[in-house]
Order: structure tokens, then sequence, then C-alpha cells
């Protein structure tokens, strides 16, 4: 049974100088960990002050408090003031609201399925801050929220990081594809290019990432996808989430890139799909590059997810297997 408000007010009350939170399990197994209470005070309010929220300001809560994103939204309102409002984390978390709301966190999903109801459109976008973390937001969705009113931002962090360590913005004059770090918030990379972070008043040791990212001059990064989600095929290094940010406008079905193991090339790409193979297949062929088409094609009756909407990679190559 999901952790209420009140009990994760009353653990955080405690006299443990510790919270326990799960991992997403995006790449594995979910697993407990235990996270210092003074961190994800310090978390908390390096995100208000970015955002200029205060007190009085209207939180909403409509995530898990299982995992870190919903524990960070009361542990924000609880350091700053904010009137927090909590509904049933579900894919419509304004379905029934008609309160004004100035600072609210939700997964892509959850802005997915509001951008198709008109009275929900609407009132996502008379949220003052709107921050989308926990999965890729691809393109269509990003050409939707370019025209909203409001400040619409894609976050980046992890568990570990106790929620989000850098913001880009979706819309407005400051929209860019690179995130900012928060000014506390260094990051470098390893010699295979994946993302350091720097983070120590909320995270005690420095974090070497698995995310393959570009640097600007400026200290900002880009994020390419995950180091574990390359696939090497006959000597070429294939990135799954570039192949699937290209096939994202021209398949509407829920499809998957993933991999399996090869004789003769070591690796080959996978498409999962709920939908048609056939169809899959044509427009592979015709919007890839020959090094970038799926060698096999699976269909199955449903991507597999994690709790937190996240696509669950191993699970998926387990399918492509």
């Amino acid at each position: 049974m999901a952790m209420s408000v009140e009990e994760f007010i009353a653990e955080w009350h405690s006299d443990s100088a510790y919270v326990r939170v799960q991992t997403s399990g995006s790449t594995g197994a979910p697993k407990p960990m235990l996270v210092e209470k003074r961190r994800m005070q310090n978390s908390a309010c390096i995100t208000c002050d970015f955002l200029g929220l205060k007190a009085g300001d209207t939180a909403l809560l409509c995530m898990s408090l299982d995992y870190i994103a919903g524990k960070m939204m009361v542990v924000r309102s609880l350091e700053r003031g904010l009137r927090l409002l909590a509904v049933e984390p579900s894919g419509h978390p304004l379905m029934a609201l008609a309160d004004r709301i100035d600072f609210a966190a939700m997964v892509p999903l959850q802005v997915w399925n509001t951008l198709q109801v008109p009275e929900e459109r609407a009132r996502l976008e008379g949220i003052k801050h709107l921050i989308i973390g926990g999965g890729a937001i691809d393109e269509a969705m990003a050409v939707e929220l370019r025209a909203f009113p409001n400040a619409v931002w894609s976050t980046y962090g992890m568990t570990e990081t106790l929620s989000h360590i850098a913001l880009r913005r979706l819309n407005g004059p400051e929209a860019s594809e690179w995130y900012t770090p928060f000014p506390s918030v260094s990051v470098s990379l390893t010699d295979e290019d994946c993302l350091v972070i720097d983070a120590p008043e909320v995270c005690a040791q420095q974090l070497v990432t698995n995310d393959i990212a570009e640097l600007s001059a400026d200290g900002r990064f880009r994020i390419f996808g995950r180091k574990d989600n390359v696939i090497c095929s006959g000597g070429i290094k294939i990135q799954a989430e570039e192949v699937e940010r290209q096939l994202q406008p021209h398949l509407h079905e829920p499809f998957l890139i993933s991999k399996r193991r090869d004789a003769k090339f070591g690796e080959i790409v996978v498409l999962l799909t709920e939908g048609s193979v056939d169809e899959a297949r044509q427009i592979c062929e015709r919007i890839l590059t020959q090094y970038h088409r799926p060698r096999a094609y699976v269909h199955i009756d449903h991507i597999p997810l994690t709790e937190t909407g996240k696509p669950a990679r191993r699970v998926a190559q387990q399918l492509a297997e």
C-alpha cells in the first residue's frame, strides 16, 4: 500500500536523521535507500530558491510518496511554507481540480494524458511552474508545451541526487535542449563521456552516472542517452534513445528500441511494438539509416514500464532476447 502524506510527515518529524526511499527501477530492480533529511532540506531550498517559490504558494502532489519525487514535494512544502494540495496519483491528476496551482511536478505520461483533455489542458496551462521528470519528453509533447504561457521545465536528476540537480526550459525565449545545473552543482565528463555530478549539498560523494552527455563552455549539459542503452552492432555504436527519437513522430503505437545478442554482429537492434510489426518495419526502412534499422521486430501486448512510468529496459531486453 502506498504511503500517505500523514505517514510521511510523521516519518519526517521522527527522531531519525534518515528517510527510506525506493529507486525507480528503470535499469534494474528497485532497491531501498536511506537518505539524509538535512540533504533533502538542502535540495528543497535549492529548488524553491531557483523557481522563486514563497510561503503561501500552492504546490500539487500527484505522485507516489514511495519515491523521491513525491517525498520532495512534501519536503519543499514544509520547508517553504507552501500550501500542499495532494491528489491520488493517476494518469489525469488535474481531472477534478479547480484550485490555482503555483507549482507542480509530473511525469511525462501524466502531462501527455492531460494535454488530450481540453479542460485539463487549460488547468495545466495555468500552473505557474510545471516541472516534468522521470522520463524523456518526446518532440511532439515539447512542441505542444512550447506555447504555454507559464514556465515549463524538464528536470535532470535521480534518487541519489534527491530529485533534480538541473533544469531546462521547454517554453518561452529561454527554451533550450541544454540543462542548467543549480549554482551549488558542477558537472564534468568521464573518458567515456558519461556525466559526473558534484553536488555536495545533496549528495555526499561525487556521482558518476551512466548518462552520455555533452558539456557547453558555460557549464550546461545535454543528454544523449544511457551508456547501458548503447547497442554495439557490427562495430557501430547505436544509442537506443536516439533511434527512438527519430521514430517517435512516425510510430503511433507504443514502442521501444532494445537489443539482442547475435553471433555475427555481436548485438543487433530490436524493435518492440504494441502495433503492427509490418507497419513498423516499413517506417523504419523509410526513416532510419541502414546502420540504425532494427534487424528484428517483436510484437508484444504491453511495453514494459516501471512503477514510475519509465521504460523497463532490462525487462525489454529479456523480451527482445
